[in-house]
């Protein structure tokens, strides 16, 4: 008989991707095993899972909300109501292992499978751990760190370092610079700069870029500039005098042309971001998302800026750095080259097919 996953979480491209990553390779492994998803109603994992070719439900629940503390008067009820519904998946699904990815969605419905005694995983994305995943990490049989030094958070015996998951399409990806820069209606030979911010955008890195467009064509660098959907017609009309060297898109789906393009990035510090860029290798400027749970993105940053592999603005600096950091570091082949080594072997192309391994070896 087929066995039978649950994966739980979602909320961000960050969760979303290494999830459908982690579901790919188990069904390499066991080309018959029944996936499920669980996340929350309305968020974008309900659009992305269906185009993955995965079954998902949805959960009514919402995370904390550190900018309006009047919404968060309704946690508990939305919390209460969301262990029911998990509770009611996991009685109609009846999973082998339940696998938490981070998101929303991941708390009820690991802490209900813990409750009947299904296995669960944990995939621990972040350098520092947020309170749901060390609350879920004390019952888990097995947690999966993009991170080492984890044992400060979780019981060392149940640790397993694998480094975060990232997309087959980055991962396998045979697209040149020249196909890649072709694509985006851009030169060969002259520096290029990806800005990304994220799946739903970055306001202070867009903020950061818009009045230094001319700078760009002055200065004979171009940039690929992913904006999301907010700042998008705002971004085109400022671009639009600007279009030999600056090309504003809401999203990019090719992921692998936008990396393969650039000579540097310009990104927030979300663990995905981090592992996609550590596997591509591309020297980076990141500026952490300043509202992240227990302020993860700058402690991810930070751990690269460590070991001399990437350089950090931070959020309330990019307006007034970020543009020129830019524009300088691509003009700076020592460093760009500096930053390439150091970068290189911190990515793991294998991740997902490490984990995949570990959710099957659960399974009693």
């Amino acid at each position: 008989m087929a066995h039978k996953v649950i994966i739980a979480g979602g909320g961000t491209g960050g969760h979303i991707f290494p999830a459908i990553a982690i579901a790919n390779a188990l069904r390499k492994l066991e080309p018959d095993i029944d996936i499920l998803f669980v996340g929350a109603k309305g968020k974008m994992e309900m659009e992305k899972v269906p185009q993955a070719g995965y079954p998902i439900e949805g959960l009514e629940i919402a995370g904390f909300n550190r900018s309006n503390m009047l919404k968060n008067l309704l946690l508990p009820f939305k919390l209460l109501k969301s262990l029911n519904q998990a509770k009611s998946v996991l009685n109609r699904f009846q999973p082998d292992v339940a696998v938490g990815v981070g998101g929303y969605a991941s708390f009820p419905v690991l802490r209900q499978a813990q409750r009947r005694g299904i296995p669960t995983l944990i995939q621990e994305q972040n350098s520092w751990a947020g309170k749901s995943n060390k609350i879920l990490g004390r019952k888990a049989e097995k947690i999966c760190t993009g991170y080492e030094g984890m044992e400060k958070f979780f019981p060392a015996e149940k640790l397993l370092y694998t480094g975060n998951p990232v997309r087959g399409a980055i991962t396998q990806s045979a697209v040149t610079k020249d196909e890649a820069l072709r694509h985006f209606a851009l030169m060969m030979g002259k520096p290029t700069v990806f800005a990304v911010g994220g799946s739903l955008g970055a306001k202070s890195i867009n903020e950061a870029l818009l009045p230094h467009l001319a700078e760009f064509v002055n200065k004979d660098v171009q940039l690929i500039w992913q904006t999301g959907k907010l700042f998008y017609e705002q971004a085109k009309a400022a671009a639009a005098p600007f279009n030999s060297h600056v090309k504003v898109y809401d999203f990019i789906n090719v992921m692998d042309f936008a990396y393969k393009a650039a000579d540097a990035v310009i990104s927030r510090a979300g663990a995905l971001a981090i592992a996609e860029l550590c596997v591509v290798k591309k020297p980076s400027i990141f500026v952490p998302y300043p509202f992240a749970a227990e302020d993860h993105q700058t402690q991810n940053a930070l751990s690269l800026v460590h070991r001399q592999a990437a350089l950090m603005i931070k959020d309330d600096e990019a307006f007034g750095r970020l543009a020129n950091e830019a524009l300088s570091l691509v003009q700076n082949k020592a460093l760009m080259e500096k930053l390439e080594t150091n970068i290189a072997p911190l990515g793991n192309a294998n991740a997902d097919m490490t984990i995949a391994r570990a959710v099957l070896g659960l399974i009693r």
